[in-house]
């Protein structure tokens, strides 16, 4: 059976001979950097996925298109215009709502769009 996670500290320390996870496992300061922004990536991905997911459905709505031509044409839209996909998801679903969509996101998601019906 497994441990639950929120284990209590004595145990951990009398299992590991008196040291904490952390003391026995001392990682270089460029591991521990690393770690942190990677944690931080992961975290932005996590919060920004519904709003990417409202975009494929924006695009699939109004293109149409499948749920992996919406998924492509934003990847393509932002590996061509140098703009986060999460950025244009967000300024796509703003613009659902009223904003004017950014020339560049608009110009980006046109050949996108025109290079997935291509196919």
């Amino acid at each position: 059976m497994r441990e639950p996670l929120d284990q209590d500290h004595s145990t951990c320390t009398a299992a590991s001979g008196g040291e904490s996870p952390a003391q026995s496992a001392r990682l270089p300061a460029a591991d521990v950097a690393a770690l942190r922004s990677e944690l931080e990536g992961l975290r932005a991905a996590l919060s920004s996925r519904p709003v990417i997911d409202i975009a494929r459905g924006i695009l699939i709505a109004s293109t149409p298109c499948t749920s992996q031509q919406a998924w492509q044409i934003l990847v393509n839209a932002s590996q061509d215009s140098n703009i986060k996909l999460r950025d244009i998801a967000h300024q796509l679903v703003e613009s659902f709502h009223g904003s004017p969509l950014p020339p560049a996101t608009r110009r980006a998601l046109h050949t996108a769009i025109r290079h997935t019906r291509a196919r």
